[in-house]
């Protein structure tokens, strides 16, 4: 990639757990149409890169497979990071992390720790910002701002580490307030790389991926020439943007290490996985259709899950699920009305 080319063009990262909407965030911020960003299976399997126009700017949109669930097989997890940051490099302008705004967030704060590990604090406070989705659930007059506040501690909690930067690209009008809602993302994305102080995220992760990735440029240009050895003077920059695709992949397989976000071992005395969080939470909103109206009661789910997961986490955790039962107990008793 050109030096020209790098700083013309925006780059995204899109990352969420499955069914959090990425391809369709993806699809809304390009302009693509299904068949233009693959099947939802293959989504789901492999890193995907689609170059486009939004809003009068040249933009990348690197997609991510789901890799910050507990369910995640820690080799899989390693891999999509990899092929996320070589695909990416020399470095986004901004993550989005897709977030659904009907469940729990305990998997995005996972990511989030990921970011801050393995990039510095900086990709989170200047460079992520959070992508509500599934907003559809909102009732038609309650502002997103103001359900966040009122409603959900743990998404609010996302927001406040990524510096307040938010938006969502779902809108209730037509293709004139899509397209409006677009050019107010890649406004955001700006906005908080200048704050930043810088155009993109620059470490030194990044640094040695870049670096790499032109290594391999030169071989694959050198072999596509049909030379054993030239020198790197001699191959034009044309030659090596025509080999960038082809070096990203080849590079996709690094040594990240995120042991401390995600321990290889968990104690059996602790059942502090999202798979199991997840199916309390199944049982709690199975549990909710027959309670009348739940306002104000996250302290009692927060002591049952507590009860039932048991330690310091139980508590953690029966804080968020007690948030986001009481809001499904609200939203259903105001259906009813």
């Amino acid at each position: 990639m050109s030096t020209s080319a790098a700083q013309s063009e925006l780059r995204l990262v899109v990352l969420g757990r499955a069914g959090a909407g990425k391809r369709s965030v993806v699809q809304t911020i390009l302009g693509l149409q299904d068949s233009e960003t693959g099947t939802e299976a293959t989504v789901v399997q492999e890193c995907s890169k689609h170059r486009g126009e939004a809003a009068g700017r040249q933009v990348v949109v690197v997609s991510s497979p789901p890799w910050f669930g507990s369910g995640c097989d820690p080799e899989e997890r390693r891999r999509h990071i990899s092929s996320f940051i070589a695909l990416s490099s020399p470095g986004p302008h901004a993550f989005l992390l897709c977030v659904p705004v009907n469940q729990p967030a305990d998997a995005e704060a996972k990511a989030l720790d990921v970011l801050t590990e393995l990039f510095g604090p900086s990709a989170v406070s200047n460079h992520t910002v959070v992508l509500f989705t599934c907003t559809e659930e909102l009732a038609e007059d309650e502002p997103l701002e103001e359900y966040l506040v009122t409603w959900r501690k743990d998404l609010r909690a996302l927001v406040e580490r990524c510096d307040d930067h938010y938006h969502t690209l779902e809108t209730r009008g037509g293709e004139a307030e899509q397209a409006r809602a677009v050019e107010e993302l890649l406004e955001k994305v700006e906005q908080a790389a200048r704050e930043g102080g810088t155009p993109h995220l620059s470490c030194a992760l990044y640094r040695e991926v870049e670096e790499k990735i032109r290594e391999r440029q030169v071989e694959i240009a050198r072999r596509r020439r049909g030379e054993d050895s030239q020198p790197e003077d001699n191959i034009t920059e044309e030659e090596m943007e025509a080999v960038r695709d082809e070096a990203e992949r080849s590079v996709a397989d690094l040594n990240v290490n995120i042991e401390s976000v995600f321990p290889s071992a968990v104690s059996p005395s602790s059942p502090a996985h999202a798979s199991s969080l997840w199916g309390w939470w199944e049982k709690l909103k199975a549990w909710m259709r027959w309670l009348p109206m739940m306002v104000r009661v996250e302290a009692l789910l927060g002591s049952l899950v507590s009860l039932f997961m048991g330690g310091q986490y139980g508590g953690m955790v029966g804080a968020t699920v007690g948030s986001v039962a009481t809001e499904v107990g609200r939203r259903k008793v105001k259906k009813t009305k």
